[in-house]
């Protein structure tokens, strides 16, 4: 099979759905943020913190997480730091982010959830002002109890024109999407889309349960789904999307190597899947790199890296209107490379 080139892939045009703000925090910046604002890290230097990233599996990656995260103090922290991964993404073939941000996180240090929403909002204005497409969705933090969930979301609703969607992360076993069960409900009734991370470490019933119980539309992660095939069926005929982190999925030890990783299988089976970065500054790369990774390990062909582009659109909460441009800058895109896939 012909070696599908690393500017293709780098380039495509492409969504990403699956990316928390928070984990494109580089160890440069964090340092630097520190430094600006006069707080004392647990690691020594940037190396020392890189040397830390040597995942055993979600929580030690999530300790880690939190604690870099602590250096986001004003809405000039969030600016830079969404501006900083702006300009990645667009280098990458990003057209379109809808973007997570973890409000717990932040509030629970004292910042303002206006603080939080400003910030990360200002650091998209230049790039949307060239027409860059993006939107937020805020997640309630599943390691804290419902309780919690519904005062952050009454803490979100006065800035209810800043977010489109609500999401739902962090420690994935041993707390089931149904925890939140009302707060979801109650995230539906205000319009809002929803999403969750399910089947990342998981078993297959928690994908069930963020479908059934929580109403949500797209799963993030979702890869243990496959163990499932009456669920596999489901999620094809229905057309489920599912936010897939290849990258992430092997430092986290979900699969020991991106070789073993199941997307491939998951096109094939007809599932709307998509590639994301999930926390680049953490797992070795953004979207680019991670496409670029699993065409040369899972053997990708262009019809198949064409899919997962034109799946990513298929999966964005936009308009029809919003969803013809960014497929069309897509055909365009083939057009130039010279490429016959259907789009």
């Amino acid at each position: 099979m012909a070696t599908i080139s690393h500017d293709f892939l780098t380039r495509i045009p492409k969504a990403e759905l699956h990316v928390h703000i928070e984990g494109t925090l580089e160890p440069e910046t964090i340092f630097r943020l520190a430094a600006r604002n006069g707080i004392a890290l647990p690691w020594g230097s940037v190396d020392e913190l890189r040397a830390a990233y040597a995942f055993r599996d979600l929580q030690s990656f999530l300790d880690i997480y939190y604690a870099g995260a602590g250096v986001l103090q004003t809405a000039d922290d969030f600016r830079d730091m969404t501006a900083a991964y702006v300009a990645r993404a667009r280098a990458e073939g990003v057209i379109r982010a809808e973007i997570f941000f973890d409000p717990q996180t932040h509030t629970a240090r004292g910042i303002a959830m206006a603080t939080v929403i400003e910030g990360i909002e200002a650091g998209l204005s230049a790039a949307r002002a060239e027409g860059f497409s993006a939107d937020l969705i805020p997640c309630f933090l599943r390691h804290l109890d419902e309780d919690d969930a519904f005062a952050t979301f009454a803490a979100l609703m006065p800035h209810r024109d800043r977010f489109i969607g609500v999401g739902l992360d962090s420690s994935e076993v041993g707390h089931p999407p149904a925890k939140f069960a009302r707060v979801f409900a109650a995230a539906r009734a205000a319009g809002l889309h929803v999403v969750a991370h399910a089947g990342e470490e998981g078993p297959p019933a928690y994908v069930r349960e963020a479908l059934d119980v929580l109403g949500a539309e797209r799963i993030d992660h979702g890869v243990r789904a496959l163990e499932d095939q009456a669920l596999v069926a489901r999620l094809a005929a229905e057309r489920v999307p599912l936010t897939v982190c290849p990258f992430s999925n092997v430092r986290l030890r979900v699969f020991e190597r991106l070789s073993d990783h199941p997307l491939k299988r998951m096109l094939d089976a007809g599932l709307v899947a998509t590639i994301n970065s999930d926390d680049p500054a953490y797992f070795g790369g953004h979207v680019g790199a991670n496409f670029i990774g699993c065409a040369e390990a899972l053997d990708l062909d262009v019809g198949d890296v064409v899919r997962l582009a034109r799946n990513s659109f298929e999966a964005a909460f936009v308009g029809p209107e919003e969803r013809a441009r960014l497929l069309g800058r897509l055909s365009a895109f083939l057009a130039e490379a010279r490429v016959d896939a259907e789009v």
